[in-house]
């Protein structure tokens, strides 16, 4: 249940927003439960399909778009399916400039077009946690994309490249036949395709098949609102926490000017256990801590959106496909870290890396799962967040001492300083969740040698197992850091090579180059 309180704002915006609240705390406590069904989505026939209308499919047209017009601009045959109609939401999503540069190099977009998608942009972004100084950092996420321009630009470029777009077209199932899989919809239409494209989510029933059921290992909760009468200021928040641990949680907070007002953002990150509070609860949390981190009375401000939702991350990603001729990518994939919201960040990052593999697999016929697992790799740059993640949180059964409740924003703001004096360079790149070997070994060095008891702090807290597990990740990120720039070098003789070494041997050499974070900047 509701409190008045949350039920008299919700009830103020357009649209069913309780009810909303209400299915996304459903299905988070049945994910905490692990009571969502497994049905079975993929079958697999040794009978031959016969000819393909399709090279690939894409399932999922929210990100799926990027990786279909992508792909069409190519000259592959495309179809998109998406469940409803194909339109980006109201809120805007928030990028740092340079990582829009990808619509350029793949001739998605035009630079005007890229600024006509850009609907707000701000700085400087602050960080602060309890009890310590605030560092300021500029052009870091903070620019806001309107998603309904971007889809709408990119849906008009990958109809005129030649896909063809399925609305109101659920995916159901699909048989991978040797070559190719027939998918089924739930308007009873069959597509004959050389190779399927997952890009619906952590919810897709071809995931849930695929990691039969497991739990996630992490999970980020997210509540907010967008709402006009906020004092006015032109700056945002990244990351930011006033409060010490409650209800065994580190409150986060995240805030930035939108077109319709200001966004604020409350997130934690927990684990699945069925004794975890609810979304309804988070929400109601962010609405009683409101007034003091936005200096302003709940009375005062008009709410025009809400927002709440979940981010389940799992250890074993990126997820690599059981079957021959599935992919997935985006969400679906689990190839963001477990700090971050996923979503369009992730996919953009990727785009390019994707765009080239999926391209290079379906020219070479290599469509099998060992030679599609090499465009999902290892990547320990990702891994090695897990420990980040872990030290932010709080296990739901451990007692937690009155005097140590402030340790996680005693630790951050630590850690933040002593990266915030190593300079931008080391910053920014965590900022936007690309962790490389130099800077993450030189903040660890500075942060162990200019505040040791907070890193001894951090210990028990984490336990030495995920210490051991978090060190083999460190240090294959150092080996991928070693490797990437011999891998650059070998380019040229790979592009050589037969088919078949050519194409492993180009998916080493980005697996390397993205395992090691050097495609930041790029």
């Amino acid at each position: 249940m509701t409190n008045p309180i949350t039920e008299k704002i919700l009830a103020q915006i357009p649209g069913d927003t309780i009810g909303g609240l209400h299915r996304a705390d459903r299905l988070w406590q049945s994910l905490k439960e692990n009571q969502i069904p497994v049905k079975p989505a993929i079958a697999e026939s040794q009978e031959p399909l016969g000819e393909n209308q399709w090279d690939a499919i894409v399932c999922g047209g929210t990100l799926g778009i990027f990786i279909g017009a992508a792909l069409a601009l190519r000259g592959w045959r495309i179809a998109l399916l998406e469940r409803g109609n194909l339109r980006g939401r109201d809120q805007e999503w928030n990028i740092s400039r340079p990582e829009l540069n990808v619509f350029l190099d793949l001739d998605l977009l035009s630079e005007e077009q890229i600024e006509q998608a850009i609907a707000t942009e701000y700085n400087p972004a602050r960080i602060q946690f309890t009890g310590g100084p605030a560092f300021w950092v500029r052009d870091v996420l903070n620019i806001g994309v309107d998603p309904v321009y971007l889809l709408d630009t990119l849906k008009a470029r990958f109809l005129q490249a030649g896909g063809q777009l399925f609305e109101q077209t659920s995916f159901d199932s699909a048989v991978v036949h040797p070559d190719g899989v027939l998918v089924k919809t739930t308007n009873e239409d069959a597509f004959k395709t050389r190779l399927l494209l997952d890009v619906m989510g952590h919810f897709s029933p071809i995931v849930r098949q695929a990691r039969q059921g497991k739990k996630p290992d992490g999970v980020c909760l997210v509540v907010g609102s967008c709402a006009k009468g906020f004092p006015k200021n032109e700056t945002g928040d990244l990351i930011v926490s006033f409060t010490e641990i409650e209800k065994q949680c580190q409150y986060f907070w995240e805030a930035f000017p939108a077109r319709d007002g200001r966004t604020t953002y409350l997130f934690t990150y927990l684990d699945a256990d069925p004794k975890r509070l609810s979304l309804t609860e988070l929400f109601e949390d962010y609405l009683r801590l409101l007034p003091e981190y936005q200096n302003v009375e709940l009375s005062q401000l008009e709410f025009v959106r809400a927002l709440f939702g979940f981010f389940p991350a799992y250890r074993e990603s990126p997820l690599r496909s059981p079957w021959n001729r599935i992919f997935f990518v985006g969400d679906s994939s689990g190839m963001q870290s477990p700090l971050s919201f996923g979503g369009f960040g992730a996919m953009l990052r990727h785009l390019k890396r994707l765009a080239d593999g999926i391209d290079d697999a379906l020219k070479k016929e290599m469509l099998s799962r060992e030679a599609l697992e090499l465009l999902q790799p290892y990547q320990p740059n990702l891994a090695v967040t897990w420990l980040f993640q872990k030290a932010m949180s709080v296990e739901v059964d451990r007692e937690i001492d009155p005097e140590k409740k402030n340790q996680i924003n005693e630790l951050l703001s630590g850690v933040f300083q002593e990266m915030d004096e190593l300079g931008e360079p080391i910053l920014k790149p965590f900022l936007q969740d690309v962790v490389q070997f130099g800077g993450l070994s030189q903040t660890l060095v500075k942060t162990a040698i200019a505040q040791p008891q907070k890193v001894m702090r951090v210990i028990p807290q984490v336990g030495v197992a995920s210490l051991l597990d978090w060190m083999q990740h460190y240090l294959n990120l150092g080996l991928y850091s070693a490797l990437a720039p011999i891998g650059q070098a070998m380019e040229p003789t790979a592009n050589r090579l037969p088919r078949t070494p050519q194409y492993y041997c180009r998916r080493w050499i980005q697996a390397w180059h993205y395992g090691s974070g050097g495609d930041y900047g790029e």
